[in-house]
Formats: structure tokens, sequence, C-alpha cells
């Protein structure tokens, strides 16, 4: 049966939803200072002999055998902050449970709310509060460290909160209702930090920690060519140091000077400071760049077997001392390579940015054919059940291109950047083994893309485009992710572009406060508009176990008009069956109980709570251009 016009103007009447933060867990946090008269830590026999056998990989036997005590100090001054209650509260902890239904990220820079609290840290936290804390229960908050370049990621210092954002205080306060993922930057560090200046001061303990020749021919034109990298700028930049001039290598720019973590004392320092993180708030960290850390000349230098072994090292170490902290790679790469960041499931990443899901998605969009996305939905399947993806659609950054470079073909592709590039898009580029630019990503807010802002003249509908694309991030297999720019709905910010000439600049403008709730308050308006098509579906899909990241999913290959989907509860109890039009157009359907998930007659879309009888063993569905139905069977 078809939806009536009267359920629709009703549906501000919907009874409420019970949301996840209404009923936050109950947090536990870290004592500032170690106790030692408790007993001390002391790793299991296997995770020892493990740990060892992958710095004996890294770095060889000798070297293994003199940082291994290093290794275990550094865990046991870590564990000495946990209070009593914490190590109890691990006792009951389930990893397979770590990511549920109730799991949605938004992920956000420090600074990009304006308002009038005391800091930019507490503005956002208030902002989060007013609009968006029934929605999501984890706030991604981007690099917020002293930094000197790339909006965070030069980092200056690791264990410092920029104080242009507030204090340690204000993460801990945040801490206090969400979980929180911080950035681990863990390939490079400014170009202005106290590290680098005690290299380029020729600081004995310093001068192996960065990758640095005396010539730039050094590294020869072959072994440059075979480099993978997200950039056309040179790999190695010049510095004058005390010891005379040195070449260094800078994969991102000449500012962000890479680690060499064929030095085992790099490694040491970075484990510690991401317990020091888990420490002040860290639920899940976040690798970025991890892909390129160990560099080899004459090799990619991406995706090495010590870049592996090095994110299986640290699987280990939050494992065995932070019960509950996840480990998510960021690696744009092709999605097969991307994914083998999970290992074997259980010992390398918890989650993996799933980096072919917004070129898919556009291309579904922009098509109107949901076969290329239906077919690569059906193939993939996390490893295990302590592995899961993070489905985004927008980042800080922009629309990668990488992931689907194996499932588009190049025609498809370059479809998708002219028509992103007719809506306002800016593409950047990485040089490719020929030394020809290859496109990278398409910068530009998902609002952009998605829709042509140029067109203002049918706003609901575009809204209705808008978060139909949105919800296949939200039905398929994982944790939801959302840049708050995307939550918004923000168009193009081609003014902050023209002002930095950073083509990225154009999805990170700043959101005033004041301007949100004015705009709320005129019901016509694309936010209020927005809200109101949106804040049910994300309600809902916090509440269904059905969505739970272990829970199966079934792809519905129906009709190019739609994305479908079965979902069903890991214990195979609930079943939920989501289809959306990826079409203007009116779609009609037969969809046979035998495919749908369950045998019962009577169905009610959880979005609209209209009910749906079946007939003849069929659903049959009529969905409205963009239309979205989450079909929930109704047993009596």
């Amino acid at each position: 049966m078809k939806r009536s016009e009267r359920a629709i103007n009703g549906m501000k009447k919907r009874r409420r939803v019970e949301t996840y933060t209404d009923y936050p867990r109950k947090r536990t946090f870290y004592d500032p200072e170690p106790d030692y008269t408790r007993p001390l830590y002391e790793l299991a026999p296997d995770t020892r002999r493990r740990i060892h056998g992958r710095l004996r990989f890294l770095f060889g036997e000798k070297l293994a055998n003199a940082y291994m005590p290093e290794l275990e100090r550094i865990l046991k001054v870590h564990y000495a902050h946990k209070p009593p209650e914490m190590i109890e509260k691990e006792q009951d902890y389930d990893p397979i449970e770590r990511f549920s239904e109730k799991d949605m990220i938004l992920i956000t820079y420090g600074d990009i709310v304006k308002g009038r609290q005391k800091t930019p840290l507490s503005t956002l936290h208030h902002f989060v509060n007013t609009y968006i804390c029934d929605i999501i229960n984890t706030l991604h908050i981007l690099p917020f460290f002293p930094y000197s370049s790339d909006r965070g990621f030069a980092v200056v210092d690791f264990k410092l909160v920029d104080p242009e954002l507030g204090s340690w205080a204000d993460i801990r306060e945040k801490k206090r209702r969400y979980d929180l993922m911080f950035d681990a930057v863990l390939n490079h560090v400014s170009s202005r930090s106290e590290l680098f200046k005690e290299f380029l001061n020729g600081n004995a303990r310093y001068l192996d920690f960065f990758i640095a020749y005396d010539s730039a021919d050094d590294l020869t034109p072959d072994q440059r060519r075979k480099i993978f990298r997200p950039r056309t700028s040179d790999i190695l930049t010049r510095f004058d140091t005390i010891n005379g001039s040195k070449w260094v290598w800078t994969t991102f720019s000449e500012d962000q000077i890479d680690f060499n973590f064929r030095n085992p004392e790099v490694l040491l320092q970075v484990l510690d400071s991401l317990l020091f993180y888990v420490r002040n708030g860290a639920d899940i960290l976040r690798l970025d760049a991890v892909t390129y850390i160990w560099a080899e000349p004459g090799t990619e230098s991406v995706n090495l077997p010590q870049t592996h072994e090095v994110v299986k090292l640290l699987r280990d170490v939050v494992d065995s001392v932070g019960s509950g902290v996840a480990l998510v790679t960021e690696t744009n790469m092709p999605h097969e390579k991307n994914i083998s960041y999970f290992g074997d499931g259980c010992d390398e990443a918890h989650m993996v940015y799933n980096f072919a899901l917004p070129a898919l998605v556009l291309h579904t969009f922009y098509r109107g054919d949901s076969r290329a996305i239906s077919r690569w939905a059906a193939s993939i399947k996390p490893p295990s059940d302590m592995a899961t993806f993070f489905n985004i659609l927008d980042t800080h950054d922009g629309i990668g291109l990488m992931g689907a470079k194996e499932i588009l073909s190049w025609e498809e592709v370059a479809f998708l950047i002219r028509t992103a590039g007719d809506r306002g898009a800016y593409i950047s580029y990485k040089t490719a083994e020929d030394l020809t630019r290859e496109p990278y990503e398409i910068n530009s807010t998902w609002w952009s893309a998605i829709n042509d802002d140029r067109d203002l003249t049918d706003m609901a509908g575009q809204v209705k485009r808008y978060v139909a694309s949105r919800s296949i991030a939200l039905v398929i297999q994982g944790v939801p992710g959302i840049y708050v720019h995307g939550f918004m709905g923000t168009a193009n910010d081609h003014q902050r572009v023209d002002r930095t000439g950073v083509k990225r600049d154009v999805n990170r403008g700043f959101i005033s406060s004041e301007d949100v709730a004015r705009e709320l308050a005129d019901p016509n308006s694309k936010l209020s508009l927005l809200r109101f098509h949106s804040s049910r579906l994300y309600l809902v899909r916090t509440q269904q176990r059905a969505f739970h990241p272990r829970g199966l999913q079934k792809i519905l290959l129906l009709s190019p008009d739609v994305f479908a989907v079965v979902r069903s509860s890991p214990e195979g109890k609930d079943h939920l069956l989501a289809i959306t039009n990826v079409t203007d157009k009116q779609v009609s359907l037969d969809v046979p109980l035998s495919l749908a998930g369950a045998k019962e007659r009577h169905w009610e879309d959880l979005l609209s709570e209209m009910p749906w009888e079946a007939l003849k063993d069929n659903l049959k569905i009529v969905l409205e251009p963009y239309g979205i139905l989450w079909l929930k069977p109704i047993r009596k």
C-alpha cells in the first residue's frame, strides 16, 4: 500500500524515539598520576612472545632484545594510571560488542563552530549538545594539537591541546557524554616541532628520527618513480642543518617531515603518545596516513609488510592494556589494499575507512543506477566479528577516488569528475608511476556534489535527494560517520578557497551557531527541511539491532532504480528491509517475501510508521522520487 498524504503531513506527530544518549554508559577516567603501590602490569607470555616477534621482524633480534624492556616499561606506566574500578570493568569487556547499532560518529574540527562560549572546544560542545546529541554517541575531533599547516595535520606538539582551541579540560568534559576519537598522526611531524629542530641542531638522539640524504641525487629517478604519493610535489625537501644541507623525506608537504620508523626509538615514542591519548579520553585512535609510515627506496613505500607489522604491534598493545580502545586505519587506497588493514580480522585494525563507498554512492546518484554499488556491496564482508567498516561519505579532505579505482572504470571515474566539476568541485591530483598527474580526490561538500548549487527552484526535492544519498551509508554493514558539514548540508565555500588557495578548504568553512539557530527558526529553510527529513533516519538507525555491525546483510538486486538490502541482527531474530530510490522518478516494485528476510504479511515502515501488507507473498512497493523505506515485519 502507498503512504497517504495525511500520513506524510503527520510525520511531526510521531512517537518519540529513545536515543542512545538518553542512557549514556558510565564513564570511568584514568587517574592523572600512576599508582605504583598496586601490582605492576605484566604482559601475558603469549602476548609478550607475539610483540617480541614483531619487533624482531621490524628491527632484527639484537634490537628487539634491546628495546623490549623499554616497551614493557611504557605499558607498566600506562597501566598504573588505571583505577581499580576500570580494571574491574574491563573484566566484562566483550570485544565483539565493541561496536553496535548505537554507534554513530560525528567528524569535526575543534574550532569549526563559532559562538559565544569560552573556548572553541566549549562552543563545539554546546553546539553538539544542542543540535546533534540525540543522533551521535562519538565525537571525532580532528587534530586539536598545536600545528603549523594542513589544518592541524602538521603537528608541532603531540601532547598539547592547541591553546587557541582550549585545554585538556575541554576534551575531558566531552568525554563525560561522548566516546572520543583522536587522530594519531603517525607518519610525520611539523618542521617547526622541537623534534625536528633538534635534528637541525645536530642532536645525536634525533639524527635518525627522520629520513635524510646528503644530496637530492641520493634518491634515484627510478626510486622516485616507484614511490606512491598523494601529492605532486617533490618527495625530498632541502633544509640547512648544523651538519650542512640535508634533503629530507616529505610525503605530504615541505612542512610535514616523515618519521623514520626503521629507528625503534621512533616507534616507542609513537606508542607512548598513543597511550597518552588513551589516558586522556581516546576510545578510538585514527591512524592517519598509516599506509605511508614505512619508507623503503626502490618500492612504492606504501602498504609494505613492515607497515602492517607496526599496525599489528599497536593492536597488540591496545588490546592488552587498553581494553575497548579501537584502531581505525585511514588508508585512502584501492579497495583491496585498503581492506588489507583488517589483517585476519583480529590482528590489525578494528575498523577500516570504507573509502570505496563515497565514489560509488556519487556514481549511483549521478547515473540513477544502483547496479555498480549493489554488486560491490554484495561482495564485501568484514573478516571477523571483531572488525567492521567505517562508512563515510564526506570527510574533512574530500571525496576520495582511489577506493573505487578498481571497481569503476576510468570512463566512469572521469564522468564523476566532470559532473562534480560542473557543480563547483575542485580536483586534487597525485603523481602516477609514469610521472603524469592522476585524479586523487574530489574537493567538495557532499551537498554540492549531490545537488547543483545554482538550482534554487526545488529545495525540498534537493533535500530528499541528499538524504537518500546519505541513507546508503546508514544501511550497509559497519559504523556510520558523518562530517559536520555533511550533517548541516553545507554548500561549497569558494570564497574560502579564493582566500587560502587550498582546494580542500571548500569543505572546511566555519559554522555560525547564531546563523544555525536563525535558519532553524524558519520551517522552510534548507536546514529545517534537512533536519525534518533526516533526523528520524538517524534516530531509528541507532535503535534497530538489525543494523548492528555484526548483523548480516543481503543485497537484493531488485531494480537498477533502487538500492535494497536486508539487514539481520547478529542473533538472527530481527530483520529489516531497507530500500532507497536512487532516481528522480516514482518506482514500483514487487518484493517476494522469500527475499525480504521474513515471511510475515504485515510490515511497518519505521520512518513513517505506516503499515504495509504483503499480497500473495509479495510486498508491492511504490517509492516516491528519492524515497526511502525501512520495513520491519510485525510479529503478532
